[in-house]
């Protein structure tokens, strides 16, 4: 790199390169990372992709294209209601969040009906979509709304 050798402008390089060393020794994350309901959400999103990766190649534009793009939305969601939003706004994403999933639990059974997972794999999607969706209702709950 070339340190600019005019006035200011070479404060401000030194600047950015103090600045550039800082960023790499400290660890940084979005406050959204932490969320477990973030995380599981994520975790969810990339077993379905798995499970529709297994449908039959008539599906790739139907089904298998929806339950990934709803397991999908549900960290979208979750992490764009938590950035630079007020506390209501925050709630409402989480509330597209909730409905994705409820999407994805309506494609789980479309997938069970067509044979396209089995009864074992439909109850443990089910149950971890449970799980997520009444953990993410405890959440919204406790987001108080004035803020």
């Amino acid at each position: 790199m070339e340190v600019w050798k005019y006035g200011s402008m070479e404060k401000y390089y030194l600047y950015l390169k103090s600045f550039n060393s800082q960023i790499k020794t400290r660890s940084m994350s979005f406050n959204f990372e932490k969320l477990i309901i973030w995380q599981k959400a994520m975790s969810l999103g990339e077993e379905i992709n798995q499970i529709a990766a297994s449908f039959p190649k008539k599906e790739n534009f139907n089904l298998s294209s929806q339950i990934r793009r709803s397991a999908d939305s549900i960290a979208l969601n979750i992490s764009e209601g938590s950035i630079l939003q007020s506390n209501l706004e925050f709630r409402r994403f989480l509330g597209y969040s909730i409905r994705s999933l409820a999407e994805v639990v309506t494609c789980l059974y479309k997938a069970k009906f067509r044979n396209y997972i089995s009864e074992s794999d439909f109850k443990r999607k089910y149950s971890d979509s449970f799980n997520l969706m009444n953990m993410m209702i405890a959440f919204r709950a406790n987001i108080n709304d004035k803020n």
